[in-house]
């Protein structure tokens, strides 16, 4: 078989793999809503008031679940485009290639980055360039392998949703992980009734009686992993950072500075959520700055490119 062949075949298995985690959260979220409405609400409560209004509550929230979660999954990372200046012109990869030593290539890259608003480094103290993608990284971009391309201020790729988490899904992520928790914890406490008349043979002996018990494990134990994520995700949003930075302090002209991004509590979080109130609990986009990114004693504005410009 050609060597291509051996590729494409590769390649369709990996997409496949990849997409199993998602499967997986799909079936239990289909089999999580199955059980709360039709075993728990429509067979197993008899009040109707009450049913009506957990019934409610549950959609409300799944609505906001679901929409965050197909957000995060769908919404196609953002990568440094061929307009900007960032890529390599096909004179400058030919001068970068004639230069056969580090030094003599990182004075090249030096001389093409001086009019580009960055001002990470590596911890060397180098330009940061992309030997994949040809082009100097904008700050706070990284190479995602998996995707195989970089990503604007990228923070992890995530194997649940199946895609690079950044600049342009970083918000419907926060969401996600909100609304799931908020969702597992609705469950939990809605369900603990029944729960508890399960194990005092209160409740009839049907297949819902099950049903309400499994449901209440599967929900009370991904509320605590999403609990512990969501935390540590808020902690990140008010510190300005993104894992990779958490595991890797940033380093500038000076020196790696952990908080090297951070504008206190409210820019911190405005730049992920945005300015406008409205939309901070919507799973919609809301902010700019996709290339740069303001740094704690920096002189200067960054500039808001209109996201028109840069969706990919």
């Amino acid at each position: 078989m050609a060597p291509s062949g051996s590729r494409s075949i590769k390649r369709s298995c990996q997409t496949v793999l990849y997409w199993i985690p998602v499967l997986f959260i799909n079936l239990i979220v289909a089999w999580s809503y199955y059980a709360y409405v039709v075993q728990l609400c429509i067979e197993s409560i008899n009040n109707v008031g009450e049913k009506i209004v957990y019934l409610l509550a549950y959609h409300v929230i799944f609505i906001l679940f679901t929409w965050a979660y197909w957000q995060t999954i769908f919404t196609k990372p953002m990568n440094p485009l061929k307009e900007v200046k960032f890529h390599l012109s096909h004179s400058d990869k030919e001068m970068l290639e004639r230069e056969d030593r580090g030094e003599s290539q990182q004075e090249v890259l030096r001389r093409m980055a001086k009019d580009l608003p960055i001002y990470t480094r590596t911890m060397s103290g180098a330009i940061r360039f992309c030997d994949r993608c040809q082009l100097v990284k904008p700050d706070r971009c990284h190479h995602c392998s998996v995707c195989d391309k970089c990503i604007l201020k990228m923070d992890h790729h995530c194997p649940w949703v199946n895609n690079c988490v950044g600049f342009s899904n970083y918000k419907f992520f926060m969401l996600f992980l909100a609304y799931s928790l908020l969702y597992c914890l609705f469950i939990t406490a809605t369900d603990l009734q029944y729960f508890i008349k399960f194990w005092t043979n209160g409740l009839p002996d049907t297949q819902a009686k099950f049903h309400i018990m499994f449901l209440f494990f599967a929900a009370s134990m991904f509320s605590v992993s999403l609990a512990s994520l969501f935390v540590y995700h808020c902690w990140l949003v008010f510190k300005n950072r993104s894992t990779l930075e958490a595991v890797r302090a940033p380093a500038f002209r000076h020196g790696a500075d952990k908080n090297g991004f951070s504008l206190g509590l409210s820019k911190n979080f405005r730049q992920v959520f945005g300015d406008e109130m409205r939309y901070w609990l919507l799973p919609v986009f809301s902010r700019y700055m996709g290339y740069t990114y303001c740094t704690r004693g920096a002189l200067f504005l960054p500039q808001k490119i209109e996201i028109q410009t840069i969706v990919n």
